[in-house]
Parts: C-alpha cells; sequence; structure tokens
C-alpha cells in the first residue's frame, strides 16, 4: 500500500509540473477560466509556477507530505472555478458537457490528493 501511495504522489507530482509548464507555454489556454474581474495573467503565471514548486517538492522525501497538502488546497481552490464553469454561457472548457464532465473529474483529483496526503 506504501508503494502504491509512493507512485500515485509521484504522478501527480509529475502531473502538477506538467501543468504548471503548460501554464507558461499555453496561458491563453487558462485565461478563460478565469472570471474578467479577476487578474488572469498573474493568476496564471503565478498558478503555473505555484504548480511547478509543489510538483517537484512532491518528489522531496522531506517535503512531499507539505506537497500533499498543497496538492490538496489547490484542487480544492480550483473547484470554483470549474462550478463557474459549467453555468457559463460560453464554458471555457469547450461545451457544457464537458464542464459537467470536469466537475466529477476535479472531485476525484480532490479525493486522490486527499489520498496522498492523509497518513
Amino acid at each position: 500500500m506504501k508503494n502504491l501511495k509512493l507512485a500515485l504522489t509521484l504522478i501527480f507530482g509529475a502531473f502538477m509540473v506538467s501543468g504548471g509548464i503548460n501554464h507558461f507555454l499555453k496561458p491563453e489556454m487558462y485565461f478563460p477560466f478565469f472570471p474578467d474581474f479577476l487578474p488572469k495573467e498573474i493568476l496564471n503565471y503565478t498558478a503555473g509556477a505555484i504548480e511547478i514548486v509543489v510538483g517537484i517538492a512532491a518528489f522531496v522525501p522531506n517535503f512531499r507530505k507539505m506537497a500533499c497538502l498543497a496538492i490538496l488546497i489547490m484542487m480544492i481552490g480550483f473547484l470554483p472555478l470549474h462550478i463557474w464553469d459549467v453555468f457559463r454561457a460560453d464554458p471555457a472548457i469547450g461545451s457544457h458537457s464537458a464542464a459537467l464532465v470536469r466537475l466529477p473529474v476535479q472531485a476525484l483529483f480532490i479525493l486522490w490528493a486527499w489520498y496522498i496526503w492523509k497518513d
């Protein structure tokens, strides 16, 4: 069970690093997820940098527990953006169906993050 948790942690860490890098390579992909009243560029690049740092920290044994907690907090923090997307006239993810599917996927990410964080 310990090996499974480690593998899931490292996979999630890799996803976080990959996603964080993508925030810098394709920022326009993320801008529609942010409401217009928020500073999209600042939030996008900040989220990307944090994802990279947290993802790398998941690979470092001394920082792994804190990184898993940070991943959990981020997944919970991203949830309102995905809920907001469901109710938009033009969902950032592409369609209402995709936005509806994204909600349970985000719930799975939250559960995954909780599992790798808890003792």
